[in-house]
């Protein structure tokens, strides 16, 4: 066999590899980069109301300890507990017996005193005449003056003890001194009730107005208060804010109400300044105690700019968004966001108005890619009927 025929196969699979070789290195053709559907938003400016949202609580805006201003035994508790009482209410009742017995004393005294005046008024007006007419000694009229005066002076003091008397007569009586909500009592029928601690016996929460205590911490003031200077924020006139109350399951409270308290001093331990709001409370749906979230209204962001939050892209260098410049093409823009405001971001800085940006599929995007704009519409949502289908 020729020696040809040895080298034959050696030659075809090195003219194969040769093939597959070239084929690997053929550059593929150029295909035609397609522009990026996306949604647009352009950016404008406006005043804008801004609130800022604390925790609160509530609390009575007169909450009065009740309790006794006499030593004795309770004999009745006479209002329901946790009910609301009018002013002047009777809510206990002291055993009166000993205080009557001790205004009847008051008063045979005073009686007693008054005898003794009458006497000595009469021997005083028997010896003046005759001290004139030298019929009597000097000193006789000197000691009936005296007993004259001593006489009044102790009607004076049986006086004081018979309103004393019947003001501790009077106190038998525990009356509510205001308009409110009471608590469980603290003694029972039939307790001795002292003076001090024991006098207590219930108290009573005014509960219209209410109050809502909240804390506002000093890194927030200063926030607000370099805001303000940059010409960022603009505070009311007065500083007359409006607060608005919502409850824990997200409903807002239907009436607002003013600021009428703030802490001079910094509270050391956390850092805060103690404010208080009074609202209007005519329903009774705030009590004492509850956690609620209390929102300030009142100033605006004047000129702000505000862009949906889906505009807003975190990189490595801190948010940026995409905007679509005069080539209609996507360029790349940092921006320094504020704080939220629903579901937009205030923009302080970076954006124009009237410029142009993508809020939606800007993940897509990369510097100098062609942009389309998409109309977005608006779910409809299906009209409901009164009809009834069988």
């Amino acid at each position: 066999m020729p020696f040809f025929y040895h080298l034959l196969p050696k030659i075809l699979l090195t003219c194969l590899a040769l093939s597959l070789f070239a084929c690997n290195n053929k550059k593929p053709p150029d295909k035609q980069v397609r522009p990026v559907e996306v949604v647009t938003h352009t950016v404008k400016s406006v005043d804008t109301p801004v609130s800022f949202e604390f925790v609160g609580k509530t609390e009575s805006s007169r909450k009065v300890e009740i309790r006794s201003r006499v030593e004795g035994f309770l004999e009745k508790r006479l209002y329901l507990e946790g009910s609301f009482v009018d002013e002047g209410d009777v809510l206990f009742q002291m055993d009166k017996k000993p205080f009557e017995a001790q205004l009847n004393a008051a008063k045979a005294e005073l009686a007693q005193q008054q005898a003794r005046l009458d006497t000595a008024k009469t021997n005083l007006n028997r010896v003046r005449p005759l001290v004139k007419k030298n019929a009597v000694a000097q000193k006789e009229l000197d000691d009936a003056l005296g007993n004259y005066r001593s006489s009044a002076a102790s009607v004076e003091v049986a006086k004081a003890n018979v309103i004393q008397a019947e003001l501790d007569l009077g106190y038998t009586e525990i009356k509510s001194p205001v308009y409110g909500l009471t608590s469980f009592a603290t003694q029972q029928e039939g307790a001795y009730i002292g003076m001090g601690s024991d006098s207590l016996l219930t108290y009573v929460a005014k509960i219209d107005p209410m109050r809502v205590e909240f804390s506002v911490s000093e890194n927030q003031i200063l926030k607000s208060r370099s805001m303000e200077q940059s010409g960022l924020l603009k505070m009311p006139e007065n500083n007359d804010f409006v607060v608005e109350i919502i409850f824990s399951d997200g409903t807002v409270y239907p009436h607002s109400g003013r600021i009428t308290f703030t802490d001079a001093s910094l509270n050391e331990q956390t850092g805060t300044f103690l404010m208080r709001a009074e609202l209007a409370n005519p329903d009774a749906l705030l009590r004492p105690g509850q956690f609620i979230r209390a929102q300030i209204k009142g100033a605006i962001r004047p000129n702000a700019i505000l862009v949906p939050k889906t505009a807003v892209q975190q990189g490595a260098k801190g948010s940026f968004v995409w905007v679509v410049n005069a080539k209609q093409q996507a360029e790349f823009r940092p921006v320094t966001t504020g704080a939220w405001k629903g579901d937009q971001w205030f923009i302080n800085d970076g954006l124009k108005t009237g410029e142009k940006i993508v809020v939606e599929g800007g993940i897509r995007l990369r510097a100098g890619v062609q942009i389309t704009e998409a109309v977005k519409q608006a779910l409809q949502k299906p009209k409901q009927t009164n009809k009834k289908t069988l």
